[in-house]
């Protein structure tokens, strides 16, 4: 891995972060948007402001917070540690993505007990889920893992036959 892989990939984990802490504070602290309150922005999406005490999506939500914030923890190392052995600038740059999002999130449940989430997506009155800016960081790092999984990101070399 190459210097440049490791800075990049460090910028984009904090950039995430820094981008999820950002909104919460205009939304929250600035701007003081009370829980509970959503607005319409497009037929299928509302900005508002809700805590998931749950895990991605409120799943396991049910479970005491001890054992979710055991979860976060052991899924939050297992992450670092592929980031630190990996050898792939893209793989290391989609687990850095992921990981600032993380931290943002891990952060939200140590400072509130639960993570603030604000967009709801919806179609009518079916609900699919409310989430934040970490998590769309989290889903963009697993899509540049899928790319290096199914090896559309790596150059082809020509096969000498």
């Amino acid at each position: 891995m190459t210097r440049p892989g490791i800075v990049l990939s460090l910028i984009l984990g904090i950039a995430a972060f820094a981008a999820d802490r950002l909104h919460k504070y205009l939304q929250m602290d600035l701007m003081h948007w009370p829980e509970g309150r959503f607005v319409p922005v497009l037929p299928f999406l509302d900005l508002g402001f809700v805590y998931n005490r749950g895990v991605s999506f409120g799943l396991l939500g049910s479970l005491p917070f001890p054992v979710v914030i055991g979860v976060v923890t052991v899924a939050l190392l297992a992450l670092i540690v592929w980031w630190a052995r990996s050898t792939s600038t893209l793989v290391r740059a989609g687990l850095a993505i992921c990981i600032g999002g993380a931290v943002s999130n891990a952060l939200d449940r140590w400072l509130f007990g639960a993570v603030a989430d604000f967009f709801w997506l919806h179609w009518g009155e079916t609900s699919f889920f409310v989430f934040n800016v970490a998590d769309v960081a989290i889903s963009l790092g697993v899509c540049l893992l899928l790319l290096d999984l199914t090896g559309i990101a790596r150059k082809r070399t020509a096969n000498p036959a």
